[in-house]
């Protein structure tokens, strides 16, 4: 079947970006002119998404109001012949049908995904967790789906990462290298965060899955773990049972967009990369670099 819908999971708290996620939800904090949020939902749109679920929690559901048209605003910017300005705000609005359902408690990834199960009907369908922002033409949602298409399961994204990292990802095991066909490997199984002495590869689980409608009885029956958390790899793990299941390496940069710094840096590789800001941006690093190499003589004159 063609895949048509995104889960989007943008319950959490934001905890690492508080106090300003106590109004602002951390999917709309910028990248310059967008929220992250838009970035990923423009990658959904570019391979052929239609329909996009934000699963949200009480509070949160601004997150959808986002992308609802805004016709007065449009029409006051091309009166005031903003039309650049006109057109950003008409694109945001009409990307994608987007909805959102509410995940009433913090249940884990697992259970926001589950919560999605009657919006999505029976389906596949794609999760992506807008936290993980990737940079690559096409996109890598577009790079899997033709993995789907090609090899006919569900296909999970992963990167390579140090194996003094892997306690601190989803990892895959493909068995030995027989399992893998250049960027694609036949997932054997997914471990949640293993100590390094026990992770089965250093290939980590990025936020982008494609998925069969079945992995939603698989949620039903995964039980919750220590902190009462439904863990989306016990689902996957339980999905191994009756369905095969592809890793693939994407092609592009990925920024952690879950964390200050990580989102500051998306900010500066995005303003490098576009022609009406790199100049300015470059400009402005060289005059901080020399103001900063400047700073300690004047501490001692003064």
């Amino acid at each position: 079947m063609p895949i048509r819908k995104a889960v989007i999971p943008a319950a959490g708290l934001g905890t690492r970006f508080l106090p300003v996620t106590k109004a602002v939800p951390k999917e709309l904090l910028p990248i310059l002119d967008k929220p992250m949020l838009q970035y990923v939902v423009e990658e959904a749109v570019e391979a052929g998404i239609k329909e996009i679920i934000l699963v949200v929690s009480p509070g949160k559901e601004s997150i959808a109001e986002y992308f609802q048209p805004r016709e007065d605003l449009e029409r006051r910017l091309r009166e005031s012949g903003a039309l650049d300005l006109a057109a950003k705000v008409h694109q945001a609005s009409n990307l994608a049908r987007v909805s959102f359902v509410i995940q009433a408690q913090p249940l884990g990834l697992g259970h926001a995904v589950l919560m999605a199960r009657e919006a999505v009907a029976e389906e596949p369908f794609v999760v992506i967790l807008p936290d993980d922002i990737i940079v690559h033409s096409p996109g890598a949602l577009a790079q899997m789906l033709e993995v789907y298409d090609r090899c006919g399961g569900g296909v999970i994204a992963v990167e390579t990462v140090g194996w003094e990292s892997v306690q601190n990802y989803g990892v895959v095991d493909i068995g030995d290298q027989g399992g893998r066909v250049g960027r694609v490997g036949q997932i054997k199984g997914v471990v949640e965060k293993p100590p390094r002495d026990q992770a089965p590869s250093n290939l980590a689980i990025v936020g982008r899955y494609i998925l069969p409608h079945a992995v939603f009885d698989c949620l039903e029956r995964t039980k919750p773990g220590a902190l009462g958390e439904i863990q989306l790899t016990d689902g996957l793990h339980l999905l191994l049972q009756t369905h095969q299941l592809f890793s693939y390496e994407f092609l592009g940069r990925r920024f952690d967009g879950g964390r200050p710094l990580g989102l500051l840096r998306a900010a500066l590789e995005f303003a490098l990369d576009r022609d009406d800001t790199k100049e300015e941006l470059m400009s402005l690093m060289a005059t901080l670099s020399l103001e900063r190499a400047e700073l300690p003589d004047r501490r001692r004159h003064n």
